[in-house]
Parts: C-alpha cells; sequence; structure tokens
C-alpha cells in the first residue's frame, strides 16, 4: 500500500500530532523534504513531506495564509512543523493552524525530540519497503501468468489471472478488433473505447499503442506480436505506473504466435484447396471444397495481391486470419485468395495490404471461381497503373480500362460526342434515356418500363439523340460510340470516387 499521511500518524517512533487538515490523511506521500525558505513551493515536486522550523515564517495570518497556499501549489501532501526547545517556535503559529485547515493541507507537529533526519528517514524507509512489496508482488503475478500460459489455458486463462492479481480489466482482440478473450465487468465499455483508436493503432503495426478516454474510462492500447501484429490488448489503465503491463503482453505475444503456428495445417489445407479450386472444379465438387472452410455464399470473389519481396507467406497468414474461410495460397510473389462476395475486400486490402497492387475479380458461383482468380491477376499491372486496387465487375471493366488512358483524352472524346445532347438538353433527359436504351440492347418497352414513361415519350427522345448528333442509330457503330463516349464519362466518375 502507498504510504499515506495517516501510516506516518501512526508511526509510534515519530510520535507526530495532526492539528489541521484532517481531510487530507489518505494523501499519499512520495517523498520528504526540508525547507526554510519563505515560498518553497517552486522546489517541489509533489507529494512531499514538506519540513519546516518556521525560522523565516511571519506570524500574522495573511502571510500564514500565503504561506500554504505556495506550499499547496507546490503539490506537497502535507507540512510537517517542528517545535520544542532552540526551535523558533513552541507550538505552530494559530494562523498557520487556520491557513491549513482552510486549505486542507494535513499539518503534522513534529516534536523537539523527534529530529528531522528521523522523519526523513522513516520516511523514505517506508517508501523501500513498499517499492520491496511492489516488487514481491510483481514477481509473484508474473509467475502465476506464467503458469498460465505454459498450462494451455489459453488467451482467457491468462486474462483470469490477471484480473485476479491486479483487479484491472483487460481484452484481447484479433487483427480486425473482434474479441478473442475478455475478463472484468467494464471489459464491453473498454472494448467499445479502444475500437475508436484500433484502426489508426493497427495501421502502426508493433510501433502503434495509443492512450484513450471515453465516458470516464482510461484505455491502453498494445500491441500483440513477435515479427508481425497478432492482435491487440486493451487494458484500463492504473492509477500508477505498473511493469505488469509489459509482462503480460509478452505471455500473450508468445499465446497468439503459438496459435499462429498451430493454424499451419490448416493453412497448408486451405493452400491445397486453392490450388483445386484455381485448376477449376465443377460445381458439384467447388461447393463442398468451399463449405468444409466455411464459405457457403452463393457468389464468391477472387483476390490477388502482389507481395513485397519476402513478404508473401506473413501477407498470406495475415489474409488467412482476417478472411472468412482462410483460403489463401502464395504463387511466387503473389498472394491470391477466396472471399465471400459481400466481403469489404477493399477495406481489407487497404489495412492489411496497404500500397500494393490487388485486383479483385467478379463475384460468381463457386464453379467459376477459377474465372475470379484469373481475372484478379490480370487485374495486377492495371493496379500498379492506377495506384488502387483494380476491381473487375458487370461494368467496371470497360471503365477500368478506359481510366487507364490520361483524363482529359477521355474528357475530350465524350464531350466531342455528347456535348450537342448536353447543350439542347437543360433537364437532363436525353442522357439517361439514351443509357437505359443502349443498356436494354435498344428494346422500346424493356426501356419505358426501366425510366417509367411511355414507349413513344423513349422513341421521341431517342429521335432527337439521333437529330443532335447526326448519327443512325439503327447502326451498330453509331452505337458503340455514344456507348464508350457514355462509359468514358463513368470512367472519369469512378476513377474521381476511387482516387
Amino acid at each position: 500500500m502507498p504510504l499515506t499521511v495517516d501510516a506516518l500518524l501512526a508511526h509510534r517512533d515519530l510520535r507526530l500530532t495532526l492539528v489541521a487538515g484532517a481531510a487530507g490523511r489518505e494523501r499519499v506521500v512520495t517523498a520528504a523534504h526540508v525547507s526554510e525558505l519563505a515560498r518553497p513551493g517552486e522546489w517541489l515536486h509533489g507529494g512531499e513531506l514538506l519540513m519546516t522550523a518556521g525560522v523565516v515564517l511571519p506570524v500574522d495570518p495573511d502571510s500564514c495564509r500565503d504561506y500554504v497556499q505556495d506550499v499547496v501549489d507546490g503539490g506537497a501532501a502535507a507540512l510537517a512543523f517542528g517545535v520544542g526547545h532552540g526551535q523558533p517556535h513552541r507550538e505552530p503559529p494559530g494562523g498557520l493552524v487556520a491557513a491549513a485547515e482552510e486549505a486542507g493541507l494535513p499539518l503534522l507537529v513534529v516534536p523537539d525530540e523527534v529530529p528531522f533526519i528521523a522523519v526523513t528517514k522513516a520516511v523514505f524507509a517506508a517508501l523501500a519497503a513498499e517499492d520491496r512489496r511492489a516488487l514481491e508482488h510483481t514477481i509473484e503475478v508474473q509467475r502465476k501468468l506464467t503458469v498460465a500460459a505454459t498450462s494451455g489455458a489459453g488467451p482467457t486463462g491468462i486474462l483470469k489471472v490477471w484480473q485476479a492479481a491486479t483487479g484491472r480489466a483487460a481484452v484481447v482482440t484479433d487483427l480486425l478488433g473482434r474479441e478473442l478473450a475478455a475478463v472484468g465487468p467494464t471489459a464491453p465499455a473498454l472494448l467499445a473505447a479502444g475500437r475508436t483508436v484500433l484502426d489508426e493503432v493497427a495501421a502502426r503495426g508493433l510501433l502503434g499503442s495509443a492512450a484513450v478516454e471515453v465516458d470516464g474510462l482510461a484505455v491502453g492500447v498494445q500491441p500483440i506480436g513477435a515479427k508481425r501484429l497478432r492482435g491487440h490488448l486493451l487494458l484500463a489503465r492504473p492509477d500508477r505506473p505498473s511493469t505488469l503491463d509489459a509482462a503480460l503482453v509478452s505471455l500473450l505475444t508468445l499465446e497468439l504466435e503459438r496459435r499462429h503456428l498451430a493454424d499451419e495445417p490448416r493453412r497448408r489445407a486451405g493452400t491445397e484447396a486453392m490450388t483445386r479450386l484455381a485448376a477449376g472444379l465443377p460445381e458439384d465438387q467447388a461447393g463442398p471444397v468451399l463449405a468444409a472452410f466455411g464459405l457457403t455464399a452463393p457468389r464468391i470473389r477472387g483476390v490477388a495481391v502482389l507481395a513485397r519481396p519476402r513478404e508473401a507467406d506473413e501477407l498470406a497468414a495475415d489474409l488467412a486470419l482476417v478472411l472468412p474461410g482462410g483460403l489463401v495460397r502464395c504463387a511466387a510473389d503473389t498472394v491470391e485468395a477466396l472471399a465471400a462476395a459481400e466481403v469489404d475486400l477493399t477495406a481489407l486490402l487497404d489495412r492489411f495490404a496497404p500500397a500494393r497492387a490487388a485486383g479483385i475479380g467478379a463475384a460468381v458461383h463457386p464453379g467459376a471461381v477459377a474465372v475470379s482468380l484469373r481475372q484478379a491477376r490480370a487485374l495486377l499491372p492495371s493496379s500498379e497503373r492506377l495506384g488502387r486496387p483494380a476491381e473487375a465487375g458487370e461494368h467496371s471493366t470497360s471503365r477500368l480500362l478506359l481510366s487507364l488512358g490520361p483524363p482529359e483524352l477521355l474528357a475530350s472524346f465524350a464531350d466531342t460526342a455528347l456535348a450537342p445532347i448536353d447543350a439542347a438538353d437543360p433537364k437532363g433527359q436525353l442522357l439517361p434515356t439514351l443509357r437505359a436504351w443502349l443498356d436494354a440492347n435498344a428494346a422500346w418497352d424493356t426501356t419505358a418500363q426501366t425510366l417509367g414513361v411511355h414507349r413513344h415519350t423513349v422513341r421521341n427522345r431517342i429521335d432527337r439523340v439521333e437529330a443532335l448528333t447526326g448519327r443512325d442509330l439503327t447502326t451498330a457503330p453509331a452505337r458503340y460510340e455514344l456507348w464508350l463516349a457514355l462509359e468514358a464519362r463513368d470512367a472519369l466518375a469512378y476513377a474521381h470516387s476511387t482516387a
């Protein structure tokens, strides 16, 4: 327990008495210091038992009040006043007692037979004993944590020992911030508070840590991992610094690294399954293979990432951990994976493979995942050119190819073909009608139904487009040119939205 003013008063050899400031009996004393300065506050660091005989202390109430305020501002835990034979005072001045009581500063009287050096020795002996008890406690808790870690209790078992020994809540998360283990009644609030900074901390890898306070709850976030980030530890911040935090992080690092190694057989099985799927399996075989790894979604997407030198294996392991199903393999410096269509692959790549070329194939049925993987690999050069993941989709492939050209050239081409329509259509009805009509393969009824207008309205608008552009839209080349101009504009908007 920390050394308090009350503990000093209980020290029989010192025979101290409290004459003012009883409300501060529980203040923590961190040092002892003697000063006969009229204004000692600037020489204090905070937490001191300040001792004085009042050699230069004026006894008038205002001066005593100023002196006490200076001591309080310096952060002193208490004031000890020496009295007796050979001292300037036989008892504390009344003004000093009143000022200390008013300020809530504990005022202790040191009797004549007790020298200040005895008080100083007693304070530092008590502090040394407290340090020794803290060290013994730390060693004992570390031993218990080590036993839990080596007994196979997992993160939950380690955290239970931690919470029993320290009373502090703790949460362990994986790379995506998902809870792996938690202890303590405030663990849910701890996780909610920590998640406000997890993405920012994770972006800095093993060098990232943070402290955040949310709704009065102080939370420390520490990375877990040896060579690569494996997760995070969220801890309720202690009132005093603790060396136990580092011990807990080390043991959790060993635990998560051990789990990572234990998952190696499953990762190898996933690699073998990926090889079979990439070679092409019929629907009745591909579905069960995917289902064996938990991928039962009706639509699957392939993804390919160009890893940095000597990074492919670790990047593959990270993606296997965060992607549902964990179907990942390495092919030289390229990491390939399969994921359900609803997974936000762009966000995952931005977090776990930033600034790396990546291709995302189209969402396909299980029997066509080989096609999606080939698309993803084929998009890697485009991704390098664009500086972002390149994604294949129902309409985006042509836009992607168009976006590889200079933007000013695309804009010039599109304006050349579509400017006459822009100028004559302030309400903006003709271009949407033209797009819908081309997408419907020039079917009048389908276009009218899509736009919610009469088929004659569609005919009239298309006739007007023909008149404005001078193109015969009954011919394929004319339709294709206008469709390409519309795609060019969409490509410019697409490139701008993903820049």
